[in-house]
């Protein structure tokens, strides 16, 4: 079975080379970090999974690429993740180089998960559009392709303008590292047949993964795209075997389980063997 694991928080107790070596002797495929840049204090977006006040571990996450980076000089198989990327609250010239980077030090490991948030505090303070962040998110993963497959790229958009410039290192993996779709906006699956190369979502079913997966395919064939050329990676998982399984046969390529605790490496090795004597023995 394919399965990665995401890290818990605060993401800084522990070091992420420890974590990543560990979960790749265990046999975990990949292994993902998500982001927020900041917390805002004063917020009136509600949390998507209760509705209610954002919780205090947000304000503790780690930068993913650099975490990444110190990962991928310790390991040689295992998949360097982002689950997820805040697309619209970076700089896609300068995100473009870091993932390029990025994937070539690991050797061609990188997977590419991007959101666009639910924080719209926080959007708007880093600098995107919240009411139109699908647009822009398309735009920025616009500009990232044509850097990373041209020797010279320009860009003339809503969001982004600038003339011929080169940039480098290019990516290993051709054409570029695959681009995974968060979420469970209503559009998702369009924008994955549009744009992407994969969806990955969270609070999904069974049953909503395989009649997903067959309206995915269906998208990729009008779109002219091979269907198994679109992943499903399912995310934020408990390590539930029966689950598990039932989320692969339903028709994900993968799935990502998270550990419940992790505040130290000690802990988080043990956290981690746990999940891999249920998941994948």
């Amino acid at each position: 079975m394919t399965i990665g694991t995401s890290v818990p928080l605060p993401a800084y107790e522990f070091d992420p080379a420890f974590v990543a070596q560990k979960a790749e002797s265990l046999g975990f495929d990949s292994i993902w970090y998500a982001e927020h840049p900041i917390l805002p204090v004063h917020s009136e977006s509600p949390f998507p999974s209760t509705g209610g006040a954002i919780p205090e571990s947000y304000a503790h996450f780690t930068d993913p690429y650099i975490a990444l980076a110190r990962a991928s000089s310790v390991t040689s198989t295992i998949k360097l993740c982002t689950g997820i990327t805040l697309i619209t609250e970076h700089n896609p010239l300068l995100l473009a180089k870091e993932i390029a980077t990025l994937d070539r030090i690991s050797g061609g490991r990188f997977i590419f998960g991007i959101g666009t948030g639910w924080n719209r505090e926080e959007t708007e303070i880093m600098g995107g559009d919240f009411d139109h962040r699908w647009t822009q998110a398309r735009e920025a993963a616009a500009v990232m392709k044509e850097l990373w497959t041209n020797d010279e790229a320009e860009f003339h958009g809503r969001y982004y303008n600038f003339p011929l410039v080169k940039s480098n290192p290019k990516p290993i993996q051709k054409p570029y590292p695959p681009i995974l779709l968060g979420g469970m906006a209503k559009n998702v699956l369009r924008r994955v047949a549009t744009w992407g190369d994969g969806w990955m979502p969270n609070r999904v079913t069974p049953a909503e993964v395989e009649q997903s997966r067959k309206t995915l395919d269906v998208l990729a064939k009008e779109k002219g795209r091979d269907p198994s050329s679109l992943e499903i990676s399912v995310y934020g998982q408990p390590a539930d075997r029966t689950l598990v399984k039932s989320l692969l046969d339903a028709g994900a390529n993968r799935v990502v389980v998270r550990p419940e605790v992790g505040s130290s490496n000690e802990k988080i090795g043990q956290e981690l063997e746990r999940m891999a004597e249920a998941v994948l023995r």
